[in-house]
């Protein structure tokens, strides 16, 4: 398949305007089967942290660029692969000026699970379900497995919208072909099945905090006071909360706002004055600053590009 035939879009009208105040990336699967592949051009940092609760194995087409997972960095190039499972914070970081593509394969664990054995379904997902912290979520693309993975992703994607039972069996056998290969891959790396339960709970404590952020964020909120949300002393909760999400409280807050004002420059014709105030920032010149530093353009240049794209219905 040649380049030019590819459906690439941008990274932000992929995601951005899919991530909930607790970072959970909403994905618009076809409920009859959850399975997609998207093909992902950006230049730009315009996503915040996220995570999600589908898999997700990424395949770098070419550019190079960073991507963090909970609190580390790795860096990719042309034929890495990335495969995340579900709750982990992360979040690709291009380099100014520098445009990288991406394959994006993305699923529901069910669509494995439902009609296969209990133990023969998590042997499959097993790459997905053990990620504890120290987990090698990059195959270098100088390995077999990695260029035996792309073909695959681009004969699911071939199948898709699965409107038959054809279609379905044939991207779920492709499916399963390129897990087998990630779990033959990470056969030496696998954890235990407490690693998932452990990763959900530590999200679960923070729920209060989120909630807290989605009704309050534009006003002023100390780390004391998300603290207390979560019943954590203020110490525990800064190293707790950065485990877990890979950013400082600060960061993911401040994070959260722009995301907010990106939302309403994208969708509306509010004021660039009044968004400031609206999420946060007591100045405008200071939220410009900071939107240009997280997003790569000012507010205005962003409403420019995705305003008339992104328009409420």
């Amino acid at each position: 398949m040649q380049q030019e035939r590819l459906p690439w879009q941008e990274d932000y009208q992929f995601v951005g305007s899919n991530i909930t105040p607790d970072g959970i990336r909403v994905y618009p699967f076809d409920p009859a089967f959850p399975v997609d592949v998207r093909f992902v051009t950006g230049g730009r940092r315009l996503v915040r942290m996220n995570r999600h609760e589908f898999f997700e194995v990424i395949y770098i087409y070419n550019g190079s660029l960073e991507i963090q997972i909970r609190d580390r960095r790795f860096r990719l190039i042309k034929g890495d692969v990335v495969v995340i499972g579900a709750h982990i914070y992360h979040q690709l970081l291009y380099a100014p000026n520098v445009k990288a593509k991406v394959v994006s394969l993305n699923y529901q664990p069910e669509v494995i699970r439902s009609g296969a054995a209990e133990d023969e379904a998590e042997i499959y997902l097993s790459s997905f379900l053990c990620q504890g912290p120290k987990f090698p979520h990059v195959i270098s693309g100088r390995k077999g497995y990695s260029r035996e993975m792309f073909p695959l992703m681009l004969k699911v994607h071939k199948e898709l919208p699965a409107r038959t039972a054809l279609n379905r069996l044939a991207a779920k056998t492709y499916l399963k072909e390129l897990l087998m290969l990630l779990v033959k891959h990470y056969s030496s790396y696998l954890e235990t099945q407490e690693v998932i339960g452990r990763k959900q709970r530590d999200v679960d404590r923070l729920l209060p905090l989120f909630q807290l952020l989605d009704e309050r964020f534009g006003q002023h909120i100390e780390v004391r006071d998300a603290a207390r949300a979560c019943a954590m002393s203020t110490s525990y909760f800064m190293r707790f909360f950065k485990l877990t999400t890979g950013q400082s409280f600060r960061a993911y807050l401040t994070a959260f706002r722009i995301a907010k004002a990106q939302s309403i420059l994208s969708s509306g014709n509010t004021s660039i004055a009044e968004i400031s105030q609206h999420v946060g920032f007591c100045s405008q010149s200071y939220f410009g600053e900071v939107f240009r530093g997280l997003v790569g353009m000012t507010p205005r240049a962003f409403r420019q590009r995705f305003g008339t794209k992104f328009k409420s219905k």
